[in-house]
């Protein structure tokens, strides 16, 4: 049995990185940029106002009130392009060129207009509420890197520097295989001793949320030669294989022995976590494949440990792992003594601003309903018997939970 370290180390070590293509900015979010975005201009481009007002010489309205000449006036997307000379103000708006000559904005409601003159109330100094060209960023500067995830923050920037396409990493085709001869689909009433299938329905979020192409499989009953069968079909057509159940030490669990027959890789079958202790990783010809617990919730916290580091190395990520945080715990919680603890919680602040973590009350790994409200997992060391209320404790954030 290996820690969960060593074995995203082994994941991560295995993962290989698929190529690059272009696509288009509309079709962008979600992707892992494979390439450095460099500015093609200046941000500003030029000397910018921040509000409403009149552009002036400060030194025109160092004593106020002071009634200056209107000469022009300078919108977004259309500019005064002259020189404004002393005793002379400008009208301009918000995010339009300030004149040349200018050197200051007061805002509009410090003014009073009245014809072609304005009454400046205020005195105000060099340089206020301007923008000045290129304060943000130079032409020719790195503002991107390789391996950033293309948010809608950052498709505003793609756009801004003339990125109508962009390269990016691959997105990987992931086959999702349940296996069970209790399982029946969705869309049938189980009969006596079966369950309906939830498994696919959970990896394929997960995975479609990490990016990668998805189909899912029919659902494999407790037969060795069967699962043979359908693992080698799958592996001929995906990157990743990622199985649910058959892969602890009953004797209906068959999936790691199925593996091992076809020939396998197999990189670590026992991982010390808590849940999700039987997890397998391996490779099968130029396939990698996880073997994840049957439990939804051994499901859900080995996928996003494990799974979901694969799925954005491959595409070049460089944040491959789940990013770790810092929360007061809300309640007492019992740890392992013999393995880490990746236990499922609900993050909230509290009114003086600190982020508490309140662990969810839940039946094990089983227990899919409770862990549906879910937003964040508790991560605990092993040996740690009970944390007491108050503690400073390790968080990740599930995908998607903000």
């Amino acid at each position: 049995m290996i820690s969960i370290a060593e074995a995203i180390q082994i994941v991560l070590a295995h993962s290989p990185r698929l190529t690059v293509e272009e696509v288009k900015l509309s079709l962008a979010r979600g992707r892992i940029l494979a390439q450095d975005i460099v500015a093609d201009t200046d941000l500003p481009p030029f000397d910018r106002a921040q509000m409403d007002g009149y552009a002036v010489r400060a030194a025109d309205v160092a004593i106020a009130p002071a009634k200056l000449r209107i000469v022009g006036e300078s919108a977004a997307g259309a500019g005064w392009h002259h020189e404004m000379k002393e005793g002379e103000a400008v009208r301009i708006m918000t995010g339009a060129p300030v004149p040349a000559g200018a050197d200051a904005v007061q805002q509009v409601e410090l003014t009073r207009e009245n014809d072609s003159q304005v009454e400046v109330l205020e005195p105000v100094e060099l340089g206020r509420s301007i923008v000045r060209q290129a304060s943000e960023i130079k032409s020719g500067e790195n503002v991107l890197r390789a391996g950033e995830e293309i948010n809608a923050e950052v498709i505003a920037t793609l756009a801004s520097f003339g990125y109508a396409k962009v390269k990016v990493g691959q997105r990987p085709r992931v086959a999702v295989m349940a296996t069970g001869s209790e399982l029946v689909d969705v869309d049938k009433k189980p009969a006596q001793d079966q369950i309906r299938d939830s498994n696919n329905y959970t990896i394929a979020a997960y995975a479609e949320m990490s990016n990668a192409i998805v189909e899912c499989l029919p659902l494999a009953g407790d037969d060795t030669g069967e699962l043979k069968r359908q693992i080698s079909r799958a592996t001929e057509r995906c990157d990743v294989l990622i199985t649910s159940g058959g892969v602890s030490m009953g004797v209906y669990d068959f999936t790691k022995g199925a593996l091992k027959e076809l020939g396998a890789e197999i990189f670590f079958e026992r991982v010390s976590l808590r849940p999700g202790k039987p997890t397998v990783f391996a490779r099968l010809g130029n396939t990698l494949v996880f073997g994840l617990p049957g439990n939804p919730v051994s499901v859900s916290v080995t996928f996003n440990l494990f799974v979901r580091a694969t799925l954005r190395a491959m595409q070049g990520a460089t944040r491959t792992t789940l990013v770790h945080d810092h929360a007061v715990l809300a309640r007492n919680l019992k740890g392992s003594v013999d393995r880490e603890s990746y236990l499922p919680a609900v993050l909230r602040t509290d009114e003086k601003g600190v982020l508490l973590a309140e662990p969810l009350k839940w039946g094990g790994s089983s227990d899919f309903v409770s862990f549906a409200r879910a937003t964040a997992l508790i991560n605990l060391p092993a040996g740690e018997k009970m944390i007491d209320k108050g503690s400073n404790v390790r968080v990740v954030r599930l995908p998607g939970c903000s």
